[in-house]
């Protein structure tokens, strides 16, 4: 008979695996439907498959767990959904790292096909470390249905999704402003950057009037090297300082570009000069301003931030080294007033920390309005409520503020975007099935290269993981 008299500490590893391999083998964790019993289900939040189980994660699931076992005691028909997310830029980037390290090669070596297999292949190796630790927590989630948001019933949920969304306005494509990481290389959603204060400076610049010798209107910028696509400067219409001014050109340094000097409410009289450059290709307030106002976008950066043609003999330059040569030349010019110290918010991408650059792009989006609109109300009308009640406030202020969702990345990861190209007659055609010719003049068509932005599929979780759009027994 086996004593336990030498044994002073519990081993984990020893009891819960073979436990747990017990209770998941006999099937403990698992119901069909059973039309007979009120169900109760839960779906995991789906991790990363890059992820690694942290402490939020153990709270979390533990208290699913808690509610789950509960509610198979109380003799519901019980369901605990697990499953992971592809997460798009984050294990892209992993399996970038991955050959450059051990290859030193890069995705483009590859191809897009090779690559997307190559991911797969590091999904299958490396990708399932959090389900381990989930197991290893004991949740007692159903393992025989888990899912994984690019499985192939899942591509089906994501398709008919976004097809219909566009049938009905709500997706579309177009030039607007977005957040564009260097480093990765793909435009992000406003949820994607991250803001962190940073101690800079406001630089302040003297724009001459055209036709007015030693006349100039000084503009305070926190970035002088985005001036090569500057199309206005701005006042407020009620500052006094300056509305003989409004109506007048300026001419724009080093490019000689004529400017006009605009009106505009917008403008804080108090902040800086009170004359604001309007950069709209490279700022999103001086964007919707350009929309107001009918202004030209002059994108003068390069995808990784380098600066293009458009800033004349800076082209090539980083940003940052375009900035201390425009700021010397200035100061060699006369036409650098001062430099104030100035600390603000920099927005970094979420993945990479890179500081992230504002800029039109054509990129597919969410007409996020009408989609706000009832998810406000249920809170207004108290069918919603938050716990603490505080949470309400940030709620609403969310979606009372909420901008277009930019949904398209320039990944090779992910869902790719159901939309094709005629290269003849130009149509865009977005189907739920694949087509191989133009339904219009029977043209040759490409496919849109960009994926959706994870979220995109990740939001249909809940639902696709029970066989939406079909009508699944488990649905």
């Amino acid at each position: 008979m086996k004593t336990y008299e030498n044994l002073t500490t519990y081993n984990p590893g020893e009891i819960e695996g073979k436990w747990y391999s017990y209770w998941e083998n006999q099937g403990y964790f698992h119901e069909e439907v059973d039309t007979n019993k009120e169900p109760f289900s839960i779906v995991l939040p789906p991790p990363n498959v890059t992820g690694m189980l942290h402490m939020g994660h153990a709270l979390d699931n533990t208290l699913q767990d808690i509610l789950i076992r509960f509610k198979r005691m109380q003799g519901y028909n019980v369901l605990w959904m697990p499953g992971t997310d592809h997460a798009g830029i984050a294990t892209q980037i992993k399996v970038e790292e991955m050959l450059a390290k051990e290859e030193g090669k890069s995705r483009y070596d590859l191809g897009r096909e090779k690559f997307v297999e190559r991911v797969w292949e590091w999904k299958k190796e490396y990708g399932d470390t959090i389900v381990k630790q989930i197991r290893s927590l004991g949740a007692s989630c159903d393992w025989t249905r888990e899912r994984f948001t690019l499985d192939e019933g899942y591509y089906h949920a994501v398709r008919e999704v976004f097809v219909s969304l566009y049938e009905k306005g709500l997706i579309y494509r177009g030039e607007r402003i977005i957040n564009w990481c260097p480093r990765c290389a793909t435009a992000l959603s406003d949820v994607e950057v991250e803001h962190e204060d940073e101690h800079g400076h406001l630089w302040h610049i003297k724009y001459p009037v055209k036709g007015e010798e030693n006349r100039f209107v000084i503009v305070a910028t926190t970035r002088p090297e985005t001036m090569f696509g500057d199309v206005a400067v701005a006042v407020n219409p009620d500052d006094d300082r300056y509305k003989d001014l409004i109506g007048k050109t300026l001419i724009l340094p080093f490019v000689n570009r004529e400017i006009p000097v605009i009106a505009d409410d917008y403008v804080d009289a108090s902040f800086g000069t009170g004359c604001v450059k309007i950069t709209p290709a490279h700022d999103p307030n001086d964007f919707e301003m350009g929309q107001r106002h009918n202004l030209e976008s002059i994108v003068v950066m390069n995808n990784d931030a380098t600066m293009n043609e458009g800033a004349g003999k800076f082209n090539g330059m980083t940003r940052e080294e375009a900035r201390k040569q425009v700021v010397a030349e200035l100061k060699e010019l006369g036409l650098l007033e001062k430099i104030d110290d100035h600390d603000h918010a920099v927005g970094h991408c979420s993945r990479c920390n890179t500081i992230i650059e504002p800029m039109v792009s054509k990129q597919w989006f969410v007409d996020m309005k009408p989609l706000a609109e009832p998810a406000l109300k249920v809170v207004k009308d108290h069918e919603v409520e938050f716990v603490p009640e505080r949470f309400t406030k940030t709620y609403v202020n969310w979606l009372e503020n909420i901008r277009d969702w930019t949904i398209s990345r320039q990944l090779w990861w992910g869902h790719r975007i159901p939309a094709w190209y005629c290269d003849d007659c130009g149509e865009t055609i977005v189907s739920r099935e694949d087509i191989t010719e133009c339904p219009h003049c029977h043209g040759h068509v490409t496919q849109d290269p960009d994926v959706l932005d994870t979220w995109f599929s990740s939001g249909l979780w809940p639902f696709a993981t029970m066989g939406w759009p079909e009508q699944t027994p488990e649905l």
